[in-house]
């Protein structure tokens, strides 16, 4: 039996992926990838510590002469951070939630209750997240508008549920389609509904994938600049992108103030993505092994 083993071990040779040349190859590279896009991260770093006359006269990549926090007092004072932090936060948590749960409803309908044109339902959905943004502002600015949601955080809330959740539901219905109908009629045997099949039957096994959709729905929502500047006229409804894009002048820009605004920005979305890595790690390897 080891015998047998030995040589076939042996016919098919070492395994090029853990040994020999090509690993530090590839190690190297992956370093050299990692060190690039983390770079801009650290150039921002330094210099939201660093005094204007200081970045004027050293530049960006020398290291600050003192810990500067000015910037930082400056740009929480001047765009009243905590406003646009909180309409951030309740506007991309809703967007999340809604939109998952927008995109189950209609991925179920579609990928389980086959519908007819399913094919040209998700056909819908995809040519539907290649529409740029500029071609939905002013009609989705006159809905507002006419609605009464005009400045309001709610108009951004429906507005990006829907965008974020024609692509879940594109997603979810490709998942949806390929779902074992024997699981299906084995359920409705036992006398479930169409509810309770998809609360207990469909979402216990998709609810992975519906867990990573959550974590980039929030931090897609709150990277968006376009939409928001449009739609949310008043200081007091902005979220914090426009607080960033305040701080630059026609003539004069602060670099360091706006390096400590987007360090300050940045930290939430980077504390929510190492609160749910566990998630998403488990999320996307669920849905590989599916």
């Amino acid at each position: 039996m080891t015998s047998t083993t030995s040589a076939a071990a042996a016919r098919r040779g070492p395994d090029r992926y853990h040994r020999g040349p090509v690993r530090w190859v590839v190690l190297a590279l992956a370093v050299v990838i990692a060190l690039a896009m983390l770079s801009p991260f650290a150039i921002m770093l330094l210099n939201a510590f660093k005094g204007p006359a200081d970045y004027s006269a050293n530049g960006p990549l020398s290291w600050p002469e003192e810990f500067y926090t000015q910037g930082l007092a400056t740009f929480w004072s001047r765009t009243h951070f905590s406003i646009k932090f909180w309409n951030s936060l309740w506007t991309s948590g809703l967007v999340a939630l809604f939109a998952v749960v927008l995109s189950l409803l209609s991925a179920y309908a579609i990928g389980i209750g086959r519908v007819k044109g399913r094919v040209w339902l998700v056909g819908v959905f995809l040519i539907a997240n290649m529409l740029p943004q500029e071609v939905l502002v002013y009609p989705l600015f006159t809905m507002a508008q006419k609605v009464g949601l005009g400045n309001s955080g709610w108009s951004i809330v429906i507005i990006f549920t829907v965008i974020q959740s024609a692509f879940g539901t594109y997603l979810l219905a490709s998942v949806l389609g390929e779902f074992p109908a024997a699981l299906v009629e084995a359920a409705e045997i036992d006398g479930a509904n169409r509810w309770q099949i998809l609360v207990r039957v469909v979402f216990p096994i998709v609810r992975p994938t519906c867990s990573v959709l959550m974590i980039f729905f929030f931090i897609w929502t709150w990277n968006e600049f376009f939409i928001p500047l449009v739609m949310l006229t008043s200081p007091d409804t902005q979220t914090v992108p426009i607080a960033l894009a305040s701080l630059q002048g026609d003539r004069m820009l602060d670099v360091p103030t706006l390096n400590a605004g987007t360090l300050v920005s940045l930290l939430p979305t980077l504390v929510f993505f190492l609160i749910f890595q566990r998630t998403l790690t488990r999320g996307v390897t669920a849905g590989a092994v599916k």
